[in-house]
């Protein structure tokens, strides 16, 4: 599988016809770069839900397929269930993985979007983090009167012209398409066959109606019982146990329990863990009591898939010339962020920084993202540096010979440039979630916020040696010009965070008692 990985979770509105879910599976699973982890069918809700990871190429081919096979075998003005809809394809969502970012995913949308309106002829809405416009951020909204209701307005109604396609339906109805955060779809059965009382707590969780944050929530009557149908778009801001409860007791209110829930799709194994620690109050628990996480990292650590310290420091030593400045600039980051998640997490729950709390989850997420990042950069950094290497290995007998090399070692050495630039990004990044553990953070733990930012600045100052030196010969292409000037606002910003760092550190260290 490619570095850069991205999930797409699409949605279609069929459940009851095994065969046509069946070609839309496989229109994903012959498409290069792409693997499907998981798809299941619903027949109460008549819906399909599948979940692939891929290259950014590899995830937008598929959708399109999907798309299109969707649009070839599903008829929207026979088609009906439980589950609000309003096409074939329902939605697309794409969702960053790893060496990816919300804007790749956006750029995805967009594409994809423009594609299936100009090519299938399909209305096509984009949302979440792809919306045109901030009404359209929310899929309910899109979904509103779902495909008849849609079908009878998208020709009259200005406030419902699709981004991309015609203003009118086809068999296949509209499409939305979009760029989101990952989200748990998640179901709970009541022992009820009033299909109020799931009603009112759908109504009562959810963030839009007065309920929880990160909550969408509807109630329906499913197979003969009451089901609260959710879409969690943050597991860590609002976990799937405080949802569990709050339902419960909800549905007490009303002489009824629960009698089982049901994943749509995946979940990530955190939100799972949360669970169990909390239902178990393991107060103390950390994850390194997980037998299989503990067994897994040692594993991977002999066969070489870790960065591990003290092997890097020797590779770094070693007559070889990658990995080298660039591995490290990246690894001096990932180090950064890891400072900056622990001064985070000397800080949450502590009653003086209450206030802070939820500023400091937040940098938590971010922090942790970047590290990840920043360790894949180290490995990255080499092999783009070996990549060059490759091409000016490549023969150059013949002119024809000496052109594929050149075009070759042109696009190697620009590769060898994005890395460090993205760690100088990452970098500035790390920078900016410094300042504020440095300013809101435990007062104890300052000067590692101090100790963060050093090497967020080396970072950067390393990364951006290695963008200038491998563009130094490419001064004349476009592309290299841009990446410079990205640098230079890097380093701009990177100025104001270090300043206000500074002054931070130093005027909170005094209140210890310590001249810095």
């Amino acid at each position: 599988m490619p570095e850069t990985l991205v999930e797409c979770v699409p949605n279609f509105a069929e459940g009851r016809r095994p065969e046509v879910v069946a070609q839309i599976v496989e229109a994903v699973k012959r498409t290069p770069e792409v693997i499907l982890l998981d798809h299941s069918s619903d027949p109460d809700h008549n819906r399909s839900v599948l979940t692939y990871v891929g290259s950014i190429e590899g995830v937008e081919q598929a959708a399109f397929a999907a798309i299109a096979k969707a649009a070839e075998l599903i008829d929207m003005d026979e088609q009906e269930g439980e589950h609000p809809r309003i096409g074939a394809t329902d939605v697309v969502p794409f969702i960053p993985i790893s060496g990816a970012t919300m804007a790749d995913c956006v750029a995805i949308a967009q594409r994809l979007g423009k594609r299936v309106g100009e090519e299938l002829n399909i209305p096509v809405y984009l949302y979440e983090q792809a919306a045109t416009r901030p009404e359209r951020e929310n899929l309910a909204t899109l979904r509103k009167g779902e495909y008849e209701g849609l079908k009878a307005e998208i020709g009259s109604n200005p406030d419902r012209q699709p981004d991309f396609g015609p203003s009118e339906m086809g068999k296949a109805g509209a499409t939305v398409i979009g760029a989101r955060a990952f989200l748990v779809a998640y179901n709970v059965y009541l022992d009820t066959e009033d299909v109020d009382v799931a009603k009112k707590i759908g109504k009562a969780i959810r963030h839009s109606s007065g309920g929880m944050r990160y909550v969408k929530g509807l109630g329906m009557l499913v197979d003969g019982k009451a089901q609260v149908s959710m879409n969690l778009t943050n597991f860590r801001h609002t976990p799937v146990f405080r949802v569990v409860e709050m339902i419960r007791r909800e549905a007490a209110r009303y002489g009824a329990n629960i009698t089982h829930s049901e994943l749509i799709g995946l979940i990530p194994q955190q939100a799972l863990i949360d669970a169990a620690v909390w239902y178990l109050q393991l107060d103390g628990f950390c994850d390194d009591q997980i037998l299989e996480y503990k067994m897994n990292a040692e594993l991977a650590a002999r066969q070489g898939k870790t960065v591990e310290a003290v092997g890097f420091l020797d590779q770094l030593a070693a007559d070889t010339p990658t990995p080298g400045g660039g591995s490290a600039a990246a690894y001096s980051g990932a180090m950064a962020a890891s400072l900056v998640v622990m001064v985070a997490r000397l800080t949450l729950g502590k009653k003086k920084y209450e206030d802070f709390n939820a500023q400091m989850e937040e940098i938590i997420i971010q922090a942790e993202l970047l590290k990840e990042k920043l360790a894949q950069a180290v490995i990255q950094d080499a092999e783009a540096f070996e990549s060059v290497m490759t091409a000016y290995r490549m023969p150059k007998d013949s002119e024809s010979q000496k052109s594929v090399r050149a075009e070759a070692i042109r696009e190697a050495t620009l590769q060898a440039a994005r890395v460090p630039l993205e760690v100088a990004g990452d970098a500035v990044g790390v920078l900016g979630l410094a300042q504020q553990v440095a300013e809101n953070g435990n007062l104890n733990a300052v000067t590692d916020a101090g100790s963060a930012a050093a090497l967020a600045r080396a970072a950067l100052t390393g990364a951006g040696m290695n963008v200038r030196i491998n563009l130094s010969g490419l001064a004349e292409h476009p592309p290299a010009a841009e990446m410079i000037a990205r640098l230079n606002q890097f380093q701009q910003m990177a100025d104001k965070y270090l300043a206000a760092i500074e002054e931070a550190v130093a005027s909170r260290a005094n209140l210890l008692g310590i001249n810095l």
